[in-house]
């Protein structure tokens, strides 16, 4: 069995820290993220097993845009625990002006009932939330008295 146990963090660097995190800062508190840290440089938030951080970027880095076909990060994806919370975060993102919706919740073939949305944030990285009923795809389930640790 791995020692890894899971993401403990993903912090992004912002483009444009104040849009950037109006998003993020709207998207925690739908995600019901304790938010742990609000300053002029750093967006914080832990909940889900995980933490979610948006950071400002460097001086000469300002207003420039993801390009998910540089070297780097490619997207991050975030598991939901049911196919419902995929739709009701779906019904919380569709009317917002500030990012691009790239696919709508649908089935994806990468795992059976693979189920995810995916959308560019307002500095264009790309952030998907998926969910996989069971297991999906890890080698033992992850399972501690009876209850998998994704439930």
């Amino acid at each position: 069995m791995s020692d890894l146990n899971g993401v403990a963090h993903v912090i992004l660097t912002a483009g444009d820290f104040a849009r950037s995190t109006a998003f993020w800062r709207d998207l925690i508190r739908y995600l019901e993220l304790k938010l742990v840290l609000d300053s002029d440089a750093m967006l914080y938030g832990v909940g889900g097993r995980t933490a979610i951080g948006i950071r400002a970027g460097s001086a000469e880095h300002a207003g420039r845009r993801f390009d998910q076909g540089a070297p780097g990060l490619h997207h991050a994806c975030f598991r939901m625990r049911d196919r419902d919370a995929v739709d009701r975060l779906h019904g919380f993102l569709k009317d917002r002006t500030d990012i691009v919706i790239v696919h709508e919740p649908q089935e994806e073939p990468w795992a059976p009932g693979y189920y995810s949305i995916l959308f560019e944030d307002p500095d264009g990285i790309r952030i998907e939330f998926n969910h996989v009923p069971g297991a999906g795809l890890l080698e033992d389930g992850s399972r501690i008295g009876g209850t998998s640790v994704f439930e």
